[in-house]
């Protein structure tokens, strides 16, 4: 630093002392060894006074909060704010000073390290959503490509051809139409439509829909406990695609059977969905809710799906001030619950 207190004390020194000489001057003072001695001691005097003020008062406290920001800067968390305690000696109240810039500039990192976590997001999903869309998109593209290439004219690889790329097509507006929705949900666009409406039969509904699909597969879905009605409050159709997702999820992904059960409280009701699978590493349940995530990619491949689903299930059952909850054993299975609360007038019979 060019302006340190040994310079600066010098130069006021000099400049004071200096002035002293040129009024001395004018009143015709007679300069000899003595006056000197005293000019000599008032430089001194004025040297020493001007460093140990800047020095222990200013530049002390200066290279102090230096000394913080250096910390800061190389992220040391555990940064105690008691050792910014007011000097008696200062009337300038340092700790003050000390709390302002430790607050300001954890926050400025906490900003930071959320940015660098955005921008980490940003990346994985443009790679995620460039794989998802560029699979149905060439898929088509091939078949309709082959089929101008000469095929055209066979009608039963035609038919075969079309069919794949409509199925191929299919795919890509459920990705669309999901990537809109999730977009809907996390912005607040989507608004939740509550009212009271009966669970049981919504759950019904669904395990009809995926009948044909659980005797493919060779799977049982039963309930653990049997209700005519449960009533509860909430939307009826975005409910309705959290137990449909979840549902097939366990038929696709679990054992050979599935339990959909209602555990009544006193004012809420807990929904479950257990199977027997093969259930989830402790490593892969903490991303289960991203975007795109699949534990086994190559099976659920083979399965369909867009990778969006628990990430929707999640943001519908927040925005009905819930959340869902996992448990699964390796080996044994795993289990998706979330809480509705009870209709205002409950209906619920068993």
């Amino acid at each position: 630093m060019i302006f340190n207190p040994a310079i600066i004390a010098s130069i006021v020194s000099f400049f004071v002392t200096s002035i002293v000489v040129f009024f001395a001057y004018f009143i015709n003072v007679d300069f000899d060894h003595k006056e000197l001695y005293i000019f000599g001691a008032l430089f001194l005097i004025l040297f020493v006074v001007v460093y140990f003020t800047l020095e222990f008062l200013i530049f002390r406290e200066i290279n102090k909060i230096y000394a913080v920001l250096d910390r800061l800067k190389q992220k040391e968390d555990d940064l105690n704010i008691k050792l910014f305690k007011k000097s008696k000696n200062f009337p300038i109240k340092r700790k003050k000073i000390f709390e302002e810039v430790y607050t300001y500039v954890t926050k400025k990192q906490a900003e930071i390290k959320e940015l660098k976590k955005l921008e980490q997001f940003r990346r994985e999903f443009l790679a995620d959503i460039s794989h998802e869309l560029k699979t149905p998109i060439f898929a088509a593209q091939g078949f309709i490509h082959t089929l101008l290439d000469g095929a055209l004219n066979d009608k039963e690889v035609r038919e075969k051809f079309l069919k794949k790329a409509a199925k191929s097509l299919d795919n890509l507006q459920e990705l669309v139409n999901e990537l809109l929705t999730l977009s809907q949900l996390e912005t607040g666009e989507l608004k939740m439509n509550l009212n009271d409406f009966d669970i049981k039969a919504l759950t019904d509904e669904i395990v009809d829909l995926l009948e044909v699909l659980a005797k493919k597969r060779d799977v049982s879905v039963k309930y653990r406990d049997e209700y005519e009605s449960i009533w509860v409050r909430g939307d009826a159709y975005q409910i309705k695609q959290v137990m449909k997702n979840l549902v097939e999820n366990a038929i696709h992904y679990g054992g050979n059977k599935v339990v959909i059960s209602f555990d009544m409280e006193k004012e809420n009701v807990i929904i479950s969905i257990k199977d027997d699978g093969q259930g989830i590493a402790p490593e892969h349940l903490k991303r289960i809710f991203d975007r795109f995530y699949r534990i086994d990619k190559s099976r659920s491949k083979e399965k369909g799906g867009t990778g969006l689903g628990l990430a929707i299930v999640q943001e519908i059952v927040e925005a009905h001030h819930s959340k869902v909850l996992v448990t699964s054993k390796v080996g044994k299975g795993t289990t998706f619950a979330f809480i509705l609360k009870k209709a205002v007038n409950e209906k619920s019979k068993v």
